[in-house]
């Protein structure tokens, strides 16, 4: 898929050292979201949207850029080609653009401290981020939707691959450490997610 056309002018720090960033994506006519996570080896960008330069300075040099799905390529290899970061992708990924530096799998160590785990249907090929840090940081691709007044919502059964795995995934969720939910599509949830994806699950 190709790269959004519209460029975030800011972003903002939901935990110090984390950031996100949000557009209107005119490609699935969305809200679509992409992170960042600073350390002491520099800054990697998670399945990176267009920024403002000024926005991305702020950020600090790149020094990897990691994709929680291959269908999440976003600004990956522009911003491989402009700022020299490698770009680190789910091994199953084969419907992507360019080559990926370094594929990774279930279990993996990421840069900037990620952990990657395998959290399927709604992609083929979704892994979830963790980070310990701030009682644990979850970035979930497409699992969940962080709707503006509306609060965390399941993605659309009839928009997954695989609902079934899919659901399996979300259970899964539970069991990993995090108190905050960075997602692909909203404002990260900070108001007790676990409780918010019980609910969630009760209801559906």
């Amino acid at each position: 898929m190709s790269e959004p056309k519209t460029v975030a002018e800011s972003v903002h720090e939901v935990v110090p050292g984390v950031w996100w960033w949000s557009i209107h994506d005119e490609r699935i006519d969305f809200v679509s979201t992409a992170h960042a996570v600073s350390g002491d080896e520099g800054t990697v960008l998670i399945d990176p949207l267009p920024l403002d330069d000024d926005a991305l300075d702020e950020l600090g040099e790149a020094r990897a850029i990691c994709l929680t799905a291959g269908t999440h390529q976003r600004s990956a290899w522009r911003y491989r080609r402009e700022l020299g970061a490698e770009v680190w992708a789910p091994a199953l990924s084969r419907l992507i653009d360019e080559e990926p530096d370094v594929r990774y799998t279930e279990g993996d160590a990421l840069p900037g401290g990620l952990r990657a785990v395998f959290t399927p249907g709604a992609g083929t090929t979704q892994h979830t981020f963790l980070l310990d840090r701030e009682g644990g940081i979850a970035f979930v691709p497409d699992l969940f939707v962080n709707v503006p007044g509306g609060g965390l919502e399941i993605v659309g059964e009839e928009e997954m691959p695989d609902p079934l795995e899919a659901r399996r995934s979300v259970h899964k969720l539970l069991d990993l450490p995090f108190t905050l939910l960075c997602l692909d599509h909203g404002p990260p949830f900070t108001d007790d997610p676990k409780a918010a994806i019980r609910k969630l699950l009760e209801l559906a």
